[in-house]
């Protein structure tokens, strides 16, 4: 824990404070949004940008790609972004860590993990967690992050641990992994949408397990800020759950088609067929919590899965990290 603590401390030197969010010339307010990645995993999002649900509630939203959650938390903290989007792992960090500057929790929108795992082979009817991975390695991402974690804690689950019947490669960066796998490394490789599915129809692997399936419930990506920001823009906070609750229920409600067709402009250069199969993936497995609202039994299994991977130097209460009183405002609000 103490590496990734470190890793955020050090990216925080060079992410420069600016100016709180302003209002433009049409009288928007603009949120500036720092997300870990871009993924379909995230559509709802998007979607409610696409459908003006954030403009009805006199937002515009600036999105920043972080490329990790170590990257996003220091823009939160530095205050160069408004609201952060990454696990709420980051979070915890920076609270075990002693600072007198901890961020709030204050909405969730995926409630599993996101990734695919993909093999070299067609084996989707015939794989099995406990026994085909024995013996193989694999690529999941950087030691520490949640992706890896939530990997080594399915792993486990089936009897399958790093080092003694499997093998865990966390030297490739999770911007380079697929890559890295095409070029011959590994004989797995976990991957998100639509990265896993564009690799499937271009024939170089096949996708034959869902993480988040095999992981159960934990609240993956969530909307992080700093307290100050949260208390001074209460409204915007409301309004901005509240236009990505419609587009969870938008994604939800809809064929994918319509959904993928709307996506198109986020994701230059995916087909809309690929849009729509990830979507379907991510819908197949229930990925995103409607209510925006985390539990405290989900948060409490997050720190199970952190614990297991030996990153977890103390055990934090829900309340000192999480607020879930605009999110429960608002979709009681929304849907009664």
């Amino acid at each position: 824990m103490k590496k990734i603590l470190t890793a955020i401390l050090c990216s925080l030197l060079f992410a420069l404070p600016v100016a709180a969010c302003k209002t433009d010339e049409g009288g928007l307010k603009k949120i500036r949004v720092n997300e870990v990645t871009h993924s379909v995993f995230y559509a709802p999002m998007y979607i409610a940008d696409a459908l003006g649900y954030f403009e009805e509630e006199g937002i515009e939203i600036e999105l920043t790609n972080g490329g990790g959650a170590d990257a996003v938390m220091a823009a939160v903290l530095s205050g160069s972004c408004d609201i952060g989007f990454c696990g709420p792992e980051a979070a915890l960090y920076v609270l075990i860590g002693g600072s007198n500057n901890v961020p709030t929790v204050f909405g969730q929108l995926t409630k599993r993990d996101g990734s695919f795992l993909v093999s070299r082979v067609d084996e989707a009817d015939t794989f099995d967690w406990a026994t085909t991975l024995q013996g193989k390695e694999i690529l999941a991402g950087r030691k520490g992050g949640v992706p890896a974690m939530t990997f080594e804690y399915v792993l486990n689950e089936n009897g399958l641990y790093d080092g003694q019947n499997v093998d865990m490669n966390y030297d490739i960066n999770f911007n380079y992994m697929t890559a890295a796998f095409e070029s011959g490394t590994a004989d797995y490789c976990t991957m998100f949408e639509p990265v896993a599915s564009e690799y499937e129809v271009q024939g170089k692997g096949y996708v034959v397990a869902s993480v988040g399936e095999a992981s159960g419930e934990v609240p993956y990506t969530c909307y992080i800020a700093r307290e100050n920001y949260i208390s001074d823009n209460e409204q915007t906070i409301e309004g901005f759950l509240r236009a990505v609750m419609k587009g969870i229920n938008y994604v939800n409600a809809n064929d994918s088609a319509q959904a993928a067709e709307l996506l198109k402009p986020y994701f230059d250069g995916t087909s809309e067929n690929s849009l729509k199969v990830s979507l379907d993936s991510y819908k197949s497995i229930d990925a995103w919590q409607t209510d925006m609202t985390m539990t405290e039994s989900a948060f409490n299994r997050l720190q199970d899965i952190i614990d297991n991977s030996g990153e977890l130097e103390k055990r934090v209460n829900f309340a000192d990290l999480v607020d879930t009183s605009y999110s429960s405002k608002v979709y009681a609000e929304l849907y009664g």
